[in-house]
């Protein structure tokens, strides 16, 4: 048996996936760490996970609201990535010290872990949470690129005084992705990238108040709205909107609209439910189309239950991800900033319409996931890992 640590960000949508792969790996009796947050880590991963802490930024984490483009990128490393793994550094640092792991498994976005770890000389594992990175979206910004590299070199001077050469975005020992080429199309990866499916696993209960009555009131296909937990800023007048279009829809579809920032304006419609959070999983089971940002996790965790999308992406990895949804057939794209009433409205009736076949390429990508295996898939590959790294004694001093 061996002991992996898991380094994430303070990211719902990246702890996630790590928390299935995590869980696979105790019941075949491996020990479990985390290094990150311990609130949220706890609040995903139960509250009895062993979690080292790791600080964020003095300023904490935000984003404006409006960023796109070129300036999102650059804002997210230069302000959000970089000053977060300046930030966890010193807790990885003391996480790897003190739990003395046989593998780090590092999120792509929290690079402090795979600069540590590699420092140390300590196997790791990088989980691509997203598929943006893969499909290597810097490719015809070559100036862009290589701004990130200069970042990110003088990240490592500062974190590990220099040592180590590789990018801390993809080991050399194999990287974790949670998606299929189903989804993923047919691009050129880089070596040892394990396309394992999402890692969608069973996660803590939380309080159990949704009301089921009101889902099993009615029998007209339902929507889920959801922007993820990040977007509230942002999502103000798309949520708005979207209320309108589907309480506009009272007699063909009901509606349940996540809100956690309260920006809905009431009233709405008696088909459409707004909810501060809602059990995703749970609920996935039973809709029959999901409208959100194209946040990978979202996104992944519909196509599993075979529910088509309608997608309206924000910033970062969302574009990518949104459009793979589309070429491969499982649902509609909306630009975001323009994403009216009449426009949602127009691409639910779509991705509900049998005729257009957004259903059927939504579970065929599902079954791709199932087949690819997920979270014990990773899991599989982890052990591989762990039994390479013993025979080869790749351990740190």
């Amino acid at each position: 048996m061996g002991g992996f640590l898991f380094v994430v960000p303070p990211l719902v949508g990246h702890v996630n996936p790590a928390v299935g792969t995590a869980a696979a790996l105790a019941a075949r009796r491996h020990d479990i760490a985390w290094a990150g947050h311990p609130e949220l880590v706890r609040g995903l991963a139960g509250a009895d996970a062993v979690v080292f802490p790791c600080a964020l930024p003095e300023d904490g984490l935000s984003r404006p609201a409006g960023l796109k483009g070129p300036a999102a990128f650059q804002f997210l490393w230069e302000s959000f990535l970089v000053p977060l793994a300046d930030a966890m550094a010193p807790g990885v640092r003391a996480a790897i010290e003190a739990y003395d792991p046989d593998v780090v498994v590092c999120d792509q976005q929290a690079v402090a872990g795979a600069l540590v770890a590699e420092s140390l000389g300590r196997p790791w594992v990088t989980s691509a949470t997203t598929s943006a990175e893969l499909v290597d979206p810097l490719a015809g910004m070559p100036k862009v690129a290589a701004w990130l590299d200069g970042l990110l070199a003088e990240l490592r001077h500062r974190i590990t005084g220099g040592a180590g050469a590789g990018d801390p975005r993809f080991s050399p020992h194999g990287v974790l992705a949670y998606t299929t080429r189903a989804l993923l199309g047919p691009v050129e990866l880089p070596g040892r990238v394990w396309l394992v499916g999402p890692s969608v696993g069973a996660r803590p209960a939380g309080p159990d108040d949704f009301p089921w009555e009101w889902l099993d009131a009615s029998a007209l296909p339902t929507v889920l709205v959801s922007l993820g937990t990040a977007n509230n800023d942002a999502g103000a007048r798309f949520l708005n909107a979207a209320a309108e279009a589907l309480g506009g829809m009272a007699d063909r579809v009901r509606a349940v609209l996540v809100d956690p920032g309260g920006v809905v304006e009431h009233p709405v419609a008696d088909t459409v439910l707004v909810r501060g959070h809602v059990p995703q999983l749970a609920l996935l089971e039973r809709l029959d189309a999901v409208v959100c940002h194209a946040g990978h996790n979202t996104v992944c965790e519909a196509l599993w239950h075979g529910v088509p999308l309608v997608v309206a992406p924000i910033r970062d990895d969302q574009p990518v991800v949104a459009g793979q949804v589309v070429d491969a057939g499982a649902g509609v794209r909306l630009r975001f900033g323009r994403a009216d009433a009449a426009r949602i409205g127009a691409a639910v009736e779509a991705v509900l319409d049998p005729a257009q076949g957004h259903r059927k390429a939504a579970e065929a990508i599902g079954e791709s996931f199932r087949a690819a295996g997920g979270s014990k898939s990773a899991a599989d590959r982890l052990e591989t890992l762990l039994a390479e790294s013993a025979v080869t004694g790749v351990r740190g001093s």
